[in-house]
């Protein structure tokens, strides 16, 4: 399930490390919960509609952003948690909330990107940052997800995640959160599976970090 929110524009600058404040206002407006520190069966989009400033991002026509979640009663606590108190940061306040529908989708789906995946593996001692460019990175993104469907008691067998090694320009971000530098990519992906499967990995996310902003499908 996923709800797009309209936000109306903002009244200070809106930082380039902007990602802890949805953060902050995501779990606020979800209240005293689980999910903070649990594997992350939701996803966070960045904001979408503005333009870049020389000090960070300046939307003068509202923003959009969009949060998923495969648990429906944590997005219905979301709107109850948004319509008592719609203020978000920097001026900027909810305007509207829609409901989304799943999307249409075939057994090798391709998805753009909402917010660039970010891949971490723990390996001797030292955490390793992949991306499109790595071997492995389908691979660990397949295990993520898989993951996450047992998570939710569903079946995690034949599902296959990779980037669309077709795609012309591929990208990284580092993005710095809370201090940690995290490189990302920018690549739409490759999905294979069932309905049931895909339409899950549109709503929890791809990769590590979903509920921090990464890896949400667009």
């Amino acid at each position: 399930m996923r709800i797009d929110i309209k936000l109306s524009r903002n009244t200070e600058v809106v930082p380039f490390e902007y990602q802890r404040n949805l953060v902050g206002t995501f779990h606020k407006w979800l209240g005293e919960n689980h999910v903070h520190d649990d594997i992350s069966l939701y996803s966070l989009s960045w904001l979408m509609g503005g333009r870049i400033d020389k000090k960070g991002f300046d939307f003068k026509n509202g923003a959009y952003w969009q949060i998923s979640s495969y648990d429906t009663a944590l997005i219905k606590t979301l709107i109850k948690g948004i319509q008592n108190d719609p203020e978000l940061n920097f001026g900027m306040r909810v305007k509207e909330v829609s409901i989304m529908e799943d999307p249409r989708v075939e057994p090798i789906q391709r998805f753009f990107l909402n917010s660039p995946i970010f891949i971490k593996r723990k390996l001797e001692e030292r955490v390793h940052h992949y991306t499109f460019s790595d071997a492995d990175s389908g691979l660990y993104m397949t295990q993520t997800l898989q993951a996450k469907l047992e998570k939710a008691s569903l079946d995690s067998n034949g599902v296959k995640v990779y980037f669309d090694y077709t795609y012309q320009k591929p990208s990284t971000k580092m993005i710095n959160y809370n201090g940690i530098k995290c490189r990302a990519s920018m690549c739409p992906v490759i999905i294979e599976g069932s309905e049931e499967q895909l339409k899950f990995a549109w709503n929890v996310g791809i990769g590590n970090s979903t509920g921090i902003g990464f890896g949400s499908l667009k």
